[in-house]
């Protein structure tokens, strides 16, 4: 343990120095535009991911408060133990109308979500093309595959096709980009690479955690910010910031693939149930 913690403390002086040190704020009220801090201070808050400004909302929070009382705190189970309510089934059902998909699936969150996907669906004869500023969630579950690994510089179209080209051998070829960048709040150019899909035979991913609820005319995200519902292969997203700020993230896509994931994602198998009141803040914020 000595060594540990040496290696420890020179790891944290290392941050420190670096000028990268996270400190948290604590919170004494609800999450909302104006909060209050523990020191007492009251203070504007624009760095919450509470889009649509749900999460303090009487009416979800309600929704949860009658789950809680109807459902229980939780289920202490996974899904396919004894883990799925009809409220979980009711949820993903709406999803996947709301994105006009066959299926959907729950996840604890979205990085579960994106760490659960590409090992479930991949194998060591694909390839995965990933946006050079994805989610930390997308590089860390694109590094839990075996697939072989192509990175794209940001947004850059001439760069991807380069490597579409240069992963012609591969079985399944799969884009990997998110939909508005959490790093730099830039769109990716959806249009772009719908079209060098088709032309490469290739399959899309987008994450659409900061643009589900409220980015295009209906809040169905980057593809209907282009005018290009239902083109994209696999949607990952969010209940945790525009949908109700609780937690929980999904995919959506076709039957057989959401499917292959309930039989072999580990996040999703080895991971307990959404709790009933989440579940139930989300049915009544969603956009559904």
């Amino acid at each position: 343990m000595g060594f540990l913690s040496s290696c420890v403390e020179s790891e944290l002086a290392a941050i420190a120095k670096a000028g990268t040190w996270k400190t948290e704020r604590i919170i004494a009220s609800s999450q909302q535009t104006r909060i209050t801090l523990s020191n007492g201070r009251k203070v504007l808050n624009f760095c919450a991911n509470n889009y649509l400004g749900l999460a303090n909302n009487k009416n979800v929070i309600n929704a949860a408060k009658t789950a809680l009382d109807k459902y229980g705190a939780g289920l202490s189970s996974v899904r396919f133990i004894c883990g799925t309510q009809e409220i979980h089934v009711e949820l993903e059902k709406k999803i996947a109308t709301f994105h006009g998909r066959e299926d959907a699936i729950l996840y604890a969150s979205c990085f579960d979500a994106n760490a659960g996907i590409f090992e479930a669906l991949l194998t060591s004869d694909d390839a995965v093309l990933s946006d050079e500023l994805n989610h930390a969630s997308i590089i860390d579950g694109i590094r839990l595959c075996k697939a072989k690994k192509y990175r794209y510089k940001h947004r850059n179209m001439a760069d991807l096709e380069n490597k579409l080209q240069e992963s012609r051998s591969a079985r399944l070829r799969l884009i990997a980009s998110d939909g508005v960048f959490s790093m730099d709040g830039t769109v990716t150019p959806l249009s772009n690479i719908i079209a060098l899909a088709k032309k490469y035979d290739a399959i899309t991913f987008i994450d659409d955690c900061h643009a589900t609820g409220f980015f295009g005319k209906t809040g169905r995200g980057t593809e209907e910010y282009f005018d290009l519902l239902g083109s994209v292969d696999i949607i990952n997203s969010t209940l945790g910031k525009a949908l109700g700020g609780a937690a929980g993230g999904y995919t959506t896509s076709k039957k057989g693939i959401v499917s292959l994931l309930r039989q072999k994602s580990r996040p999703y198998l080895f991971s307990n149930s959404l709790p009933p009141p989440v579940v139930a803040s989300a049915n009544k914020s969603g956009p559904f």
